[in-house]
C-alpha cells in the first residue's frame, strides 16, 4: 500500500488581494425584535423554544354555503382568539385574503375581479361593530387584505375574545392560482373566511399584505366546519368527516371503511356513481350539509366534486402515540376520467406520507391526506392542511406528477407542522419542502436527479446575476426568477450542501431537532440557525452569512498540478467569494484513491489560494474538487486535472 503525505501550506498572495479584497463573512447578527425575544426568555440563542414561549391559540366554527350555479359562497363564523400572550391588545387583526381580488387591490400580477369579501356583520363581545376608523372607538376597518377590529374592551392576557362574522364572496375561476372552479363539477375553496392575523413574540401583529405571491404565514387552532352544497356534490375537507352516515349512501360508506384498512387501492366512487342519489344522500330542501372537524392546524380548506372519481387506501406514518404500534392515515384521491395521469396519484400520496414521515422522524399527524385533481384551475400544485389541489398533468409525465403530489405533501410537515412565516421568508417554507420532496423521489426512483436539478436551475440564475438574498422578504424580489430561485431551488440546494458539508448523520440530528422543536410553533430563521450551530456544535456562522445574507457564488479551482523532488504540489484558488472546504480526491498513478480536504477556515483568513503537498512514491494521475457535486460551484471545467495523456 502506498503512503500518501499531505501538507497543506497557505500561498501568499499579491499585495492588491491581500490587503483585504476579498470579503469575510461575518457573524449574523439577529435583527433587534428577535434579540428582545431572547432577553425576553420566549427565545433563545440555541435554537430551542424559550422557557417563556408562547402563541396564541383560535378556535373557529365555521360554516360554509356554496352555490354551484351562482358560484357564489355565503358564511359566517364563531371565533374565540385566546391571548396567551403577556400583551394586553386593544386591536385584533384578521386575515381577507379574498380582497386580492377587490377592486384596486394591491398585486404582483394580475387577477380576476370579483369583488373580493363582502362583510354582513361584525360582532365582537355581543357587540354588533360598525365600519369605522379605529380611532373612533369599537368598530371595524379594512384595509386591503386586512381587517382591523377594535373590540368593546382591550383583549388581556390570559383573556378570550369572542368575535361573530358573516361575509359572502364570487369565486373566482382561478384564485390566486390556488383556489376556484373548473367546469360544473368541481370548486375549491380556500382563503374564504376571516383568519385571525398572527400576532408573535418576536414582531408582534403580522398584518403584512396578501400581493398572491408569497404565501402566508398563519397560528394554530381547532375548527368546525360546516359545509352546505346540493345532493350529488361530495365534500372532501380539512379535519375528519364527522356525519358520514347523514351524507354518503351505505355502498359508498362500505368501500370507504375497506379503504381504511386496505394497502392497494379501493374505488370509492367511479363514474357509475356520478349523478342524483348515488353519491350522496338526498339531503333536504335540495341541500346537504357535510361536518368536519380538525385540531391543532393552521387552516382548512375544502373541495365540492360532482364528476371526480375516488380512489382510497391507507398508508403507515409510524408510531404516533408511542404505544409501540404503527398507525395509519387515509390516502384520498379525487380525480375527473379528464385526467387519466391520476390513476395512480393514491400510491404516489401513500409513498409519500408513509416516507416523510420516516424522513423527518415526525409521524404524520392527521387522519387523511386527500389530493384533489384541480385541472382548469391550478397547474402546480398548492398546501392545504390534509389537502392538496394538483393540476391535471395531461402534458407532462409520470414522474412529474409524483414529483409534485410529493412536494405538496411534504408541505404537511413544513409549513403545516412547523409553522413558518412564508410571506417573509418564503424559503424556510418552499426550500426546506423542495429537498423534503427529492428525498422522497430518491427512494420512490432511485438514481432521481431532483438535487442536481436544483442545483443547476440556481446557478442558472446566478450566473446571469438575476438572484436575490434569501433573506430579503419574499414579495420584495425583483421581478422575474429571483423570487422563485430564493424560495424554491438555492435553498434547496444550501440544504443540500449543508448535508454535505456536516455529513449525513449530523446533518439528520440537527434537522430532525429543528422540526421536533419547532414542532406546533413559529420558528424564525435565526432558530433554524441556531439550532444547527447547538446541534452541530461548529461555529456555522459564516456559512449562513454566505448562502442567506449574500448572493456570493462558489467557484473553485485546480491551478496547477506539478510534480518535484519532495512530491506533488496542488495548487487550489478560490475564485469566487463564497468560501466552502476544497474536496480533493486525489488518484494515483497505479488508481489508487484518497480524499484530502482544505479546510473552510483556509479562506476565511482572507487568501485565494491553498497549496497541498502530496508525498509518496507513485505520482499524481488525477485531481478533481468535489468529485461527489455536493457543493453549488459555478464553473466546473475548472475541477479536474489529469496527466497528459502520452502520444
Amino acid at each position: 500500500m502506498t503512503r500518501f503525505v499531505f501538507v497543506l501550506a497557505l500561498l501568499s498572495l499579491a499585495p492588491s488581494v491581500a490587503a483585504g479584497q476579498r470579503p469575510i463573512p461575518y457573524p449574523v447578527t439577529p435583527p433587534p425584535e428577535f434579540q428582545h425575544a431572547v432577553e425576553n426568555g420566549t427565545r433563545s440563542t440555541t435554537g430551542e423554544p424559550g422557557l417563556t414561549y408562547w402563541q396564541q391559540w383560535t378556535d373557529y366554527t365555521l360554516f360554509a354555503a356554496l352555490d354551484p350555479a351562482a358560484k357564489r359562497l355565503r358564511g359566517r363564523a364563531q371565533i374565540r382568539y385566546h391571548n396567551r400572550s403577556p400583551h394586553t391588545l386593544p386591536v385584533v387583526f384578521l386575515q381577507l385574503p379574498q380582497n386580492l381580488h377587490a377592486p384596486g387591490a394591491v398585486r404582483l400580477e394580475p387577477q380576476e375581479v370579483t369583488g373580493g369579501i363582502a362583510l354582513t356583520r361584525v360582532v365582537a363581545s355581543g357587540q354588533t361593530l360598525p365600519e369605522q376608523p379605529m380611532d373612533r372607538g369599537a368598530g371595524y376597518e379594512v384595509f386591503g387584505t386586512t381587517l382591523a377590529v377594535r373590540p368593546p374592551a382591550a383583549v388581556l392576557p390570559g383573556a378570550q375574545l369572542a368575535l361573530e362574522i358573516e361575509w359572502a364572496f364570487t369565486v373566482p375561476q382561478s384564485g390566486a392560482g390556488r383556489m376556484g372552479w373548473n367546469g360544473d363539477h368541481l370548486f375549491h375553496v380556500a382563503y374564504w373566511y376571516p383568519q385571525m392575523a398572527v400576532f408573535d413574540d418576536v414582531v408582534g401583529w403580522h398584518t403584512d399584505g396578501y400581493m398572491g405571491n408569497a404565501e402566508f404565514y398563519a397560528g394554530f387552532g381547532s375548527y368546525a366546519l360546516t359545509v352546505e352544497a346540493p345532493p350529488g356534490w361530495v365534500v372532501a375537507a380539512t379535519g375528519r368527516l364527522e356525519n358520514a352516515a347523514e351524507v354518503l349512501p351505505e355502498p359508498v360508506r362500505q368501500r370507504l371503511a375497506r379503504a381504511e384498512r386496505s394497502d392497494t387501492v379501493v374505488h370509492v366512487l367511479t363514474p357509475d356513481d356520478f349523478g342524483p342519489g348515488k353519491a350522496t344522500t338526498a339531503g333536504t330542501n335540495g341541500r346537504l350539509r357535510w361536518r368536519f372537524s380538525a385540531d391543532t392546524v393552521r387552516d382548512v380548506a375544502f373541495s365540492v366534486v360532482s364528476g371526480s372519481r375516488w380512489d382510497a387506501t391507507r398508508t403507515p406514518v409510524g408510531d404516533r402515540n408511542g404505544d409501540g404500534t404503527t398507525d395509519y392515515a387515509t390516502i384520498h384521491a379525487f380525480w375527473r376520467p379528464s385526467a387519466p395521469r391520476w390513476q395512480h396519484a393514491w400510491r404516489y400520496g401513500q409513498h409519500s406520507i408513509d416516507f416523510l414521515s420516516r424522513w423527518t422522524g415526525l409521524p404524520y399527524p392527521w387522519p387523511h391526506m386527500t389530493i384533489v385533481e384541480g385541472g382548469g384551475i391550478i397547474g402546480g400544485g398548492m398546501e392545504f392542511p390534509m389537502m392538496t389541489l394538483i393540476g391535471d398533468y395531461n402534458t407532462r409525465e409520470d414522474a412529474d406528477l409524483y414529483n409534485v403530489v410529493a412536494h405538496e405533501l411534504a408541505h404537511m410537515w413544513v409549513p403545516m407542522q412547523i409553522g413558518t412565516d412564508e410571506r417573509r421568508h418564503a424559503w424556510m417554507d418552499e426550500g426546506t419542502t423542495t429537498f423534503n420532496e427529492n428525498r422522497a423521489r430518491e427512494e420512490f426512483r432511485p438514481g432521481d436527479t431532483g438535487d442536481a436539478d436544483e442545483r443547476d436551475g440556481y446557478l442558472g440564475i446566478a450566473r446571469a446575476g438575476l438572484e436575490g438574498e434569501l433573506m430579503r422578504w419574499s414579495d420584495y424580489h425583483y421581478p422575474g426568477p429571483a423570487y422563485g430561485i430564493a424560495s424554491y431551488q438555492k435553498p434547496a440546494t444550501m440544504l443540500a450542501a449543508l448535508r454535505g458539508l456536516l455529513g449525513q448523520d449530523m446533518f439528520a440530528r440537527a434537522y430532525r431537532e429543528y422540526l421536533r422543536r419547532w414542532r406546533y410553533k413559529h420558528p424564525k430563521p435565526w432558530d433554524f440557525f441556531n439550532t444547527f450551530n447547538s446541534v452541530s456544535g461548529r461555529n456555522l456562522e459564516w456559512f449562513w452569512r454566505t448562502w442567506y445574507y449574500e448572493t456570493w457564488t462558489m467557484d473553485q479551482a485546480i491551478v496547477s498540478v506539478t510534480p518535484g523532488t519532495d512530491g506533488t504540489r496542488i495548487v487550489v484558488e478560490d475564485r469566487g467569494l463564497a468560501p466552502m472546504p476544497v474536496r480533493l480526491t486525489i488518484t494515483r498513478t497505479d488508481g489508487t484513491t484518497e480524499e484530502q480536504e482544505i479546510p473552510v477556515d483556509t479562506w476565511l483568513t482572507g487568501v485565494k489560494r491553498a497549496e497541498v503537498l502530496v508525498v509518496g512514491r507513485l505520482g499524481v494521475a488525477v485531481v478533481e474538487i468535489d468529485a461527489a457535486q455536493v457543493f453549488p460551484d459555478m464553473d466546473r471545467s475548472n475541477n479536474r486535472w489529469a496527466v497528459p495523456a502520452q502520444r
